[in-house]
């Protein structure tokens, strides 16, 4: 995962393909805890983080939207009591890039238990 997280995030044209399964199965090694869902026929990757309170869930929100200001490029975010729900994917190709597969690995290194 490390290798991903320090990857710079490309720019995507829209006219790129999205991953197929078999790039998409090679990069989800590198990402414990993540998991590749569909919805409305989008492929992204979903991840939800866990927090003793509130205030923690949103603290880890706004690191999140700093990594994606950074990056120009961002996630749907759910922040609740004791939870923040990620989900990376591209809008422009409607599915999955390697720049998504890095944005997450980025968030995991700022979630609960990543080292200071």
């Amino acid at each position: 995962m490390n290798v991903l997280k320090d990857m710079q995030c490309g720019p995507c044209r829209g006219d790129e393909a999205p991953l197929d399964d078999y790039e998409i199965g090679e990069l989800s090694q590198q990402l414990p805890g993540w998991m590749v869902t569909e919805h409305n026929g989008v492929k992204k990757l979903e991840r939800r983080f866990r927090f003793k309170n509130f205030a923690e869930a949103l603290a880890f929100t706004n690191a999140v939207g700093a990594l994606a200001e950074e990056a120009g490029h961002h996630p749907a975010l759910l922040t609740e009591w004791g939870s923040v729900t990620v989900w990376w994917w591209t809008h422009k190709i409607k599915g999955l890039h390697r720049n998504d597969f890095i944005m997450a690995a980025r968030t995991t290194s700022v979630g609960p238990g990543a080292p200071g």
